[in-house]
């Protein structure tokens, strides 16, 4: 029976009229990095070159853990990193029942929390429409232009984290760099893109959106603590949770147990991952992927420290 180990993934870069160039120098600029998804390829070892997808149909909870949805025949979540030279599309994000009803039966909903890994001075984001707004608001302000007045901004600074159900009016303003775990879902609807004008790829979706929207949503906002070292947990919801590992001189212990896969992403410094028969060493914003059936390993930081995210199941 093959034994898998720790993998490490090739990130995706995709260009985005909003994009900048701290994750790569590009033209069109390159807005994402998809770093953690169904479709990354392993950059080596024996299974180099296939997809998480095609592990997980072939591998199974052995890979994703026994709580994985689906059998453990889907990776469950995506991550991205996010380079926001310019404001987002005002959007919104259905629910698992409403992608079903709109997008189709295998559609997944959309929930997603961000973690700022770095911010301007003046940066902003949105999250959720200002206390007392109600859908019938929100289409008129639609309507006459007069949307801004109705959306809740939000100050961020580096450490900040922000979950983001479904159904909640949201958008990452300039000069952010975000850390993104969401459900395996892309669904977006756009109530508004600053005028910019539409085309195939970046269309409005008025009815979508005002269908799944919640007005009431109040994402809760995390902010940055004084570092600590060990284990720091973020956010968590039904779909996904989010951990800060911080190790300065000794390794921390993770294990999987079986239950969940873990995606690590190193945000600061140079870490090795150490399991029984394998290694893997991590440099910035790099990420691997620890099946669920590994042991117990080791996050081994390097001189200096250094800190990563973990993403799992819950």
């Amino acid at each position: 029976m093959v034994q898998l180990a720790a993998m490490l993934l090739l990130p995706e870069y995709r260009p985005r009229v909003w994009g900048g160039r701290r994750l790569k120098a590009a033209d069109p600029p390159i807005g994402e990095a998809w770093i953690c998804y169904e479709g990354s390829e392993l950059g080596g070892g024996a299974q180099a070159g296939a997809t998480l997808q095609e592990l997980a149909a072939r591998f199974g909870p052995a890979l994703t853990g026994r709580r994985a949805p689906h059998g453990g025949k889907r990776f469950p979540i995506l991550l991205k990193l996010l380079d926001t030279a310019d404001w987002l599309s005002i959007q919104v994000h259905p629910n698992d029942a409403q992608a079903r009803r709109l997008e189709g039966r295998e559609a997944i909903g959309k929930t997603e929390a961000w973690h700022v890994l770095d911010a301007g001075a003046e940066a902003r984001l949105i999250a959720g429409l200002r206390p007392g707004s109600s859908r019938g608001a929100l289409r008129r302000a639609l309507a006459n232009g007069g949307l801004l007045p109705l959306l809740c901004e939000r100050a961020v600074t580096p450490g900040d984290t922000l979950l983001i159900p479904a159904g909640t009016v949201h958008a990452p303003g300039p000069g952010l760099l975000l850390y993104e775990v969401q459900q395996m879902s892309d669904i977006t609807y756009r109530l508004w893109d600053w005028d910019r004008p539409q085309t195939a790829g970046r269309a409005l979706h008025l009815d979508q959106a005002l269908s799944v929207v919640d007005a009431a949503a109040d994402p809760p906002l995390r902010h940055a603590g004084p570092p600590a070292e060990g284990y720091t947990p973020l956010t968590g919801c039904p779909y996904f949770t989010l951990t800060l590992l911080r190790a300065e001189r000794q390794p921390l212990r993770l294990a999987p147990d079986g239950e969940t896969f873990h995606a690590l992403t190193l945000t600061a410094g140079a870490a090795e991952l150490h399991g029984a028969g394998w290694s893997l060493p991590l440099a910035p914003y790099e990420t691997a992927v620890v099946p669920a059936e590994c042991p117990d390993y080791a996050f081994i930081p390097a001189s200096g420290g250094c800190t990563a995210l973990l993403a799992a199941l819950p």
